[in-house]
């Protein structure tokens, strides 16, 4: 884990007096108490890569990339936040083509906002990060014209920055993973359960996820009081299995090639893990890492992402 000192220089109030830790009955208040024009700079790293039979793994793919997070602006009831994106190093056998798509988003400025207490509400200029992403895709076509299928190809990086609702649902994983426990309060080792709804990134109804939060370690001191906080996502294995018979359908249909047979697609898993240290007198987080685990018969995909404070 590496040091607080930068975070803590930055902070214009003692954490003593202001921390949002009770240790008299072990509860953490996760609220970002952010001043005007602060900045915390993080690394992240993401992984995804392919586990068949349990022990061989394949297709692996890394990038790395920084992010600088300032505060743009602070009222009583919201928080305006700029996640400014560069420095992508791209780690993976793919073709020169996937690695410049995978850096897309270089030297791109998202504008958030959150409430008062830090949970992520909205992106603010997705027109603005719609022309960026636009102006990459374009280069990329002209550069790689005489790729086959290069339309196609670009298609769902297109998708993924199409409207605002795209933007803010598959392009800003990490932004919704930071902000995962902001605004609610936390009992060491008391867990809460719950069902909630996740929207079907396939087509058709939500899906049924449920969900499982808990608080399990705590440390109070003179200079950076923190907590970890984590969550399990899990989303309904039959909802997630019909709705994927539907969209292979569907695709086959647009494709003009035979669908796959219901009996050969076995049942499919999806779980979701996020852990985070959360220094307590700012709502800064110092470390989160999330698992994402999609599986089936034989074989299971992951994809890891880590945000750490530098």
């Amino acid at each position: 884990m590496k040091s607080l000192s930068a975070l803590i220089l930055f902070l214009a109030i003692p954490s003593v007096l202001f921390s949002q830790i009770n240790v008299e009955d072990s509860t953490i208040q996760v609220i970002g108490y952010w001043n005007l024009k602060e900045k915390q700079s993080y690394s992240v790293n993401y992984e995804k890569y392919k586990v068949k039979d349990s022990k061989d793994t394949v297709d692996r793919e890394k990038i790395t990339y920084d992010v600088d997070i300032t505060v743009l602006d602070s009222t009583a009831k919201s928080y305006t936040i700029e996640w400014y994106y560069k420095n992508y190093q791209i780690n993976s056998g793919n073709s020169e083509l996937s690695k410049k798509m995978m850096s897309i988003a270089e030297n791109v400025k998202v504008i958030i906002k959150t409430d008062e207490y830090g949970s992520f509400l909205e992106v603010v200029n997705d027109k603005e990060v719609q022309d960026y992403i636009k102006k990459g895709i374009s280069k990329l076509k002209k550069e790689f014209k005489k790729t086959p299928n290069i339309d196609v190809v670009l298609k769902t990086l297109e998708n993924t920055f199409s409207s605002k609702e795209a933007i803010q649902t598959l392009a800003v994983k990490d932004v919704h993973q930071f902000y995962t426990f902001h605004g609610a309060k936390y009992k060491l080792g008391e867990e809460l359960n719950t069902t909630m709804k996740q929207q079907n990134l396939l087509g058709g109804e939500p899906f049924d996820v449920d969900v499982t939060v808990q608080m399990d370690e705590m440390n109070v001191n003179e200079t950076d009081d923190n907590a970890v906080i984590r969550m399990w996502q899990v989303i309904n294995s039959d909802q997630l299995t019909e709705a994927t018979i539907q969209y292979l359908e569907r695709l086959s249909a647009q494709m003009g090639t035979p669908a796959p047979k219901r009996e050969d697609i076995k049942p499919l898993q999806n779980e979701t893990r996020t852990a985070s240290r959360i220094h307590g007198p700012s709502g800064w987080v110092i470390y989160s890492i999330e698992p994402k685990e999609v599986w089936t018969e034989g074989i299971m995909n992951v994809e890891e992402r880590i945000i750490e404070i530098k």
